[in-house]
């Protein structure tokens, strides 16, 4: 007699895209059973729908027993080009407003952005130390969405009790920037961009584990997912490389060795809170990065390089498009 599959108890939202698919595949060995949601089909997805389609949302809950919802799915920075602002209101908002309603779970995971910080990345010395307490200044419709979001989240956290955090993630993508910077190689910007505004998708998914085992304890809070920087928010003056020489020189020599540029440093973010609060321990430093690549390994996790590109529209767009 074949074994039954156990019922699924966590809910994963946007499971057709990146994190949402690595949640997927990760999850179990945490002992955890997902179900996958997205407007778009997958090889992981078995709810195909939109979250902010109401009474599809409801459906879902009234069918499963849902104890963990992680929330991924949203129109990101890419989307703007080929979405209007509305689409994103009634995605990155009523989308999750939906959720939050509509479930009662032990633990209620939103997955925001850095992004959001926006504007707000300014300082008198031209690199912004940025940590929870920074007020966001959003840059464009997809910031104004992720922040209207949280405060839905901290206010149905408030109303109805189950826990809730916010992860602030910092980027992962895989595809290059859309904004380029100077001309600097994309391997040689990627590693860099660990010492303040990167992280690796493995990383990315513990954090996610992590905040679902202490959310109870927490109840309501925000944490910056980022790589660790081995940078000090009291000696950040000077060109990056000095910096960067002052405290991780035999890092720095290595980077030297490489031909490998530093980029500007306009921000940093500081994820000592996550660190600490949820006891999340990233693998994927800058330090280990710069090693591997001086031994000829892989930078990257091994989860990172399975994922690839999973593109953001089913449609080409010119834009992220697989």
């Amino acid at each position: 007699m074949q074994a039954m599959s156990p019922a699924p108890d966590t809910l994963v939202t946007g499971s057709a895209g990146h994190l949402g698919h690595a949640l997927m595949l990760e999850l179990p060995k945490y002992g955890f059973t997902p179900i996958g949601l997205d407007i778009k089909a997958s090889e992981l997805t078995s709810l195909v729908g939109s979250i902010s389609d109401r009474e599809f949302v409801a459906s879902v809950f009234k069918e499963y027993n849902i104890r963990y919802v992680l929330h991924t799915a949203t129109l990101h920075k890419p989307h703007i080009v080929s979405h209007t602002q509305s689409e994103f209101v009634e995605t990155n908002i009523q989308g999750t407003l939906n959720l939050l309603e509509e479930s009662n779970p032990e633990a209620f995971i939103f997955t925001s952005t850095t992004s959001t910080f926006g504007k707000a990345l300014k300082s008198a010395n031209g690199v912004a130390w940025t940590t929870e307490t920074v007020v966001p200044i959003p840059k464009n419709i997809y910031g104004v969405t992720k922040i209207a979001a949280e405060d839905l989240c901290m206010l149905v956290q408030e109303q109805r009790k189950f826990p809730v955090l916010v992860l602030k993630v910092s980027r992962f993508f895989p595809e290059g920037d859309d904004d380029p910077e100077q001309d600097i190689p994309d391997v040689n910007l990627k590693v860099c961009e660990l010492l303040y505004r990167r992280v690796d998708i493995v990383d990315v998914v513990t954090a996610h584990v992590a905040a679902l085992r202490h959310a109870k304890q927490i109840g309501w809070a925000k944490y910056i997912i980022s790589a660790p920087t081995p940078f000090e928010r009291s000696a950040m003056q000077g060109e990056p490389m000095q910096i960067l020489q002052q405290v991780r020189p035999r890092h720095a020599a290595i980077v030297k060795k490489l031909g490998w540029k530093l980029p500007h440093l306009d921000r940093v973010y500081d994820s000592s809170k996550a660190m600490k609060e949820l006891l999340w321990k990233p693998m994927y430093t800058f330090d280990k990065a710069i090693e591997n690549i001086e031994q000829g390994q892989e930078w990257r996790s091994e989860l990172a390089i399975r994922i690839g590109r999973r593109g953001y529209h089913a449609r080409p767009t010119g834009v992220y498009t697989l």
